[in-house]
């Protein structure tokens, strides 16, 4: 198989190493970016020239283009876009300051965006590529305290698919990745904590247990590499995909439930659609 070039943000830890590790370990180039690079010294150390450290803060537009064009004059070409910079911002809806919610939205939406943007004119004029959007369950369905997170994945989905759409007639892949709960520090050192109202101390406890429930075993990161490989070498690669084996029964209930609701309610939706004709008054 013809080797491929990477670009990955968020590589220091969690998804990102374990794939950049995965595309490295077979001889694939990988251009990984990070805010501190010199958590990547032990891979360039193993790698040498395979890998490209490169400094980057997604919410820097200048930055994300500056990124990618440098990628591209140093390795060749970009085969494979990974979006999967981000992190988890933890409150109630009532708790967030406007500051965490931009933030939020700076980092996990705008951030895959400006990459996105600063790579297609590279993949079109290729011919093709493969863009990976780093999504969660939590891009489809919601939980509390967790709502601006939910924010900014679900607006990365309707994104993604909008792109899907837009770049197919170019040879561009692309695929959502929504993983369940894993073992990373997505809820731990890289997670934000809005200052807690009283008022919610129940519905956090709750929300809590709720987790505790539904992740009772979190998946390992490594055992990611192996899939990620599938779906950058599929030929018709999927447009969403789950990683774990929680997220589809979430999903599943969920969607059961939505579709519940409009058909309840679809004579209401249906009166909604138009005046029926009428005598007139007076």
């Amino acid at each position: 198989m013809t080797s491929k070039t990477w670009f990955i943000t968020g590589t220091s830890r969690g998804f990102g190493r374990e794939w950049t590790i995965a595309a490295l370990d077979r001889g694939d180039k990988v251009a990984a970016t990070a805010r501190n690079i010199s958590q990547l010294d032990d891979l360039v150390a193993r790698y040498g020239d395979a890998i490209l450290p490169i400094t980057l803060d997604v919410t820097d537009r200048d930055a994300a283009f500056a990124a990618v064009r440098h990628a591209r004059e140093r390795l060749g070409r970009l085969d494979v876009v990974v979006n999967n910079a981000g992190y988890g911002q933890f409150g109630m809806v009532e708790e967030l300051s406007e500051q965490e919610a931009r933030s939020q939205i700076e980092t996990n939406l705008f951030g895959a965006l400006w990459v996105t943007q600063a790579a297609l004119p590279i993949l079109r004029a290729q011919g093709g590529g493969h863009i990976l959007q780093v999504s969660s369950i939590g891009g489809i369905s919601a939980f509390a305290n967790i709502g601006m997170y939910h924010a900014s994945k679900w607006a990365l989905e309707g994104l993604s698919q909008a792109l899907a759409l837009e770049v197919a007639g170019f040879g561009i892949k692309v695929t959502i990745i929504e993983p369940g709960g894993y073992s990373t520090d997505w809820g731990g050192a890289s997670a934000q904590h809005s200052t807690p109202l009283p008022a919610y101390d129940d519905v956090r406890e709750e929300s809590a247990r709720a987790r505790a429930a539904r992740i009772k075993t979190p998946g390992d990161p490594l055992a990611t590499r192996a899939a990620i490989l599938k779906v950058v070498d599929a030929a018709e690669p999927p447009l969403r995909i789950f990683f774990g084996d929680g997220p589809l029964a979430t999903a599943t209930n969920d969607y059961e439930s939505r579709l519940a609701g409009w058909k309840e309610w679809e004579p209401v939706s249906i009166e909604a659609q138009a005046v029926e004709d009428r005598a007139p008054v007076g």
